[in-house]
């Protein structure tokens, strides 16, 4: 309805226009607002406040002259000018309702866009570095960026859901020889385990399936890797140093294809682990992007080539440079070094060029908030490739921090002394974590509170939202038990009975789900869906506690179940959008 106002109000503009009361060339944008106080209407319109300056005339007097040129509509029953030109429209008592008709005729589909009418879009989110398992920082952006995508899914979007694999460079090395050095400790080898090694459990497990899969075949004497190595950090040396010094002897003498063979069984593991673990809190990556792959593919080089022809690069120090700060960022960037190699941020740009390549209308990197700088340097280099970069969207998510009562839990994939998400499921739950993760703005600070996240009580909002969605499918219960049966066609011959004003507050809040779902996908936030349905849940729970829905007056009983089905059915959908369930009994 909102859309069918605005259309109004704009022929009665264009009609003031050609009767020359308002100026030709005004362009005033048409904002209907649903009306925050329902004695003021349904819907207000502030163009005539917008106008006064261009048409030299009082707010108020354009506003009732725009009244005056509005076309009848069905819907709407009245309009008024209030205060010092706002217009309030009035809609029928047909309109009014016809939320809960469309929420019941549609179904899990109430709110949503034409499927695939969309842009296409990929969203990139997770891809957390296959060195260990997900911590529940990593939680977050996994329920940020699946809200995101259903959100945008929803919206009509054509949405892809990706994540890019880290499968090359210096941390997937140290996770390799890592595994290597456990192996070689479980042969029974002693030797001193690095500073900078990986040192979680899962690292001892991986190692224990290489010694069960290949026996001794890979092992080596300790002896001929520590001898003459530099000092490791703890011992007055460069920890840095000494982990990439131990890194080279572990490929020395394992040989290409049994160092690959280490190498890939680390990665395979932990990213079987990975997927395993978003699979069960409800994310599902439409493809998982290798980042070997751009340099087997030749993107790495096709993408360099393009700036060289662009005249973007330049030598300097022995190494190649990108000038990023000619498109605006800080400083220029090296894509390869002096010894070849090309760079991470090389490997970036290639993955980023070949987003678009690949079709898509417009990308969003959803990163953590250490990306920052990230940012103006990806963009510039999509500038020199004559891409727009308004059509890359970064999303930056802060880890949340996890307190158990007032103990902070520390979270480093390194040390091995982290939280996983796995952990956090199976204390609180797939359904409190995604919520409590896309409470706030992603860029917000996040506090997740365990207890609360476990707690049956209203002030836990997704307890509060799905009790009010199990309150309803209770009141069926007992229709049933009551012999008694729904007779859909009466109730909706006979909404215009639900004259309480719960009733009118809980018809307003269904009739709001299509347009949160627009605005909310427009901003890419879906924690608006988290705060309406719990505005939704609010109302459902009043009107339960208000007024009896099994009364004896069948045209009445009708119509309020009708009422809420069509608040149970929104929301169902609005909580599928977050990823969380919608029970039926708790």
């Amino acid at each position: 309805m909102r859309e069918e106002i605005r259309a109004l109000v704009l022929q009665a503009l264009s009609r003031l226009q050609a009767e020359g009361r308002i100026p030709a060339d005004a362009e005033v944008p048409v904002q209907v607002e649903r009306a925050r106080d329902r004695q003021h209407g349904d819907f207000a319109v502030n163009t005539a406040m917008l106008l006064a300056r261009s048409a030299r005339c009082k707010p108020r007097e354009i506003a009732e002259a725009l009244v005056a040129a509005l076309p009848s509509h069905h819907g709407v029953a009245r309009v008024e000018v209030a205060g010092p030109g706002f217009i309030n429209f009035f809609l029928s008592a047909d309109a009014a309702f016809q939320p809960v008709r469309d929420a019941l005729a549609a179904g899990g589909a109430y709110g949503h866009g034409v499927a695939g009418d969309g842009p296409r879009v990929l969203v990139e989110y997770v891809s957390a570095n296959p060195t260990g398992p997900l911590h529940v920082g990593h939680g977050r952006g996994a329920a940020f960026g699946s809200a995101l995508s259903n959100l945008l899914t929803a919206a009509g979007y054509r949405v892809h859901q990706e994540y890019y694999v880290n499968d090359a460079g210096r941390q997937m090395d140290i996770l390799a020889t890592s595994v290597w050095l456990r192996y070689l400790q479980l042969q029974g080898e002693q030797l001193r385990f690095p500073d900078n090694g990986y040192r979680g459990d899962y690292v001892r497990e991986i190692a224990a399936r290489l010694r069960d899969l290949d026996g001794d075949r890979l092992l080596h004497p300790a002896g001929n890797l520590l001898a003459e190595l530099p000092l490791d950090g703890s011992e007055g040396g460069d920890k840095e140093n000494y982990i990439d010094t131990v890194i080279a002897r572990s490929k020395t003498l394992l040989g290409d294809d049994d160092y690959q063979r280490v190498f890939r069984l680390a990665l395979d593991t932990v990213l079987d682990d990975i997927r395993d673990d978003l699979h069960g809190f409800g994310v599902r990556h439409d493809s998982y992007f290798s980042e070997r792959s751009l340099e087997e593919e030749g993107a790495i080089e096709h993408a360099l080539e393009l700036l060289e022809r662009g005249g973007h690069l330049y030598q300097a120090d022995g190494a190649t440079w990108f000038r990023s700060t000619a498109f605006g960022d800080e400083k220029d960037r090296v894509v390869r070094r002096e010894n070849g190699a090309t760079t991470y941020f090389a490997s970036d740009i290639a993955y980023h060029l070949n987003k678009f390549e690949r079709g898509f209308d417009r990308c969003i990197d959803v990163m953590g908030a250490d990306h920052h700088g990230y940012i103006g340097r990806v963009r510039a280099s999509l500038t020199a490739l004559g891409r727009d970069p308004d059509l890359l969207d970064f999303r930056l998510v802060q880890f949340a921090i996890l307190y158990r009562g007032t103990q902070r839990l520390q979270m480093s994939t390194r040390s091995g002394q982290f939280v996983t998400l796995r952990e956090l499921r199976d204390e609180v739950g797939t359904d409190a974590g995604r919520f409590f993760y896309v409470l706030r703005k992603p860029e917000q600070h996040l506090d997740f509170d365990l207890e609360l996240a476990k707690s049956e009580s209203a002030d836990n909002p997704v307890y509060y939202i799905q009790y009010a969605h199990a309150r309803i499918c209770s009141v069926m219960r007992q229709l049933a038990e009551r012999s008694l049966e729904h007779d859909r066609d009466n109730g909706l011959d006979h909404l215009a009975r639900l004259t309480e004003e719960h009733e009118q507050a809980l018809v307003n809040a269904i009739g709001q789900y299509p347009e949160l779902v627009t605005t909310a996908a427009a901003a890419a936030e879906p924690h608006q869906v988290a705060h309406y349905l719990r505005d939704l849940a609010n109302a459902v729970h009043t009107y339960y506690n208000a007024h009896q829905f099994l009364v004896e007056d069948a045209d009445l009983r009708d119509a309020r179940l009708c009422l809420v089905l069509a608040a149970r059915q929104t929301i169902r959908n609005g909580l599928a959008l977050l990823g969380v369930s919608a029970p039926e009994a708790m």
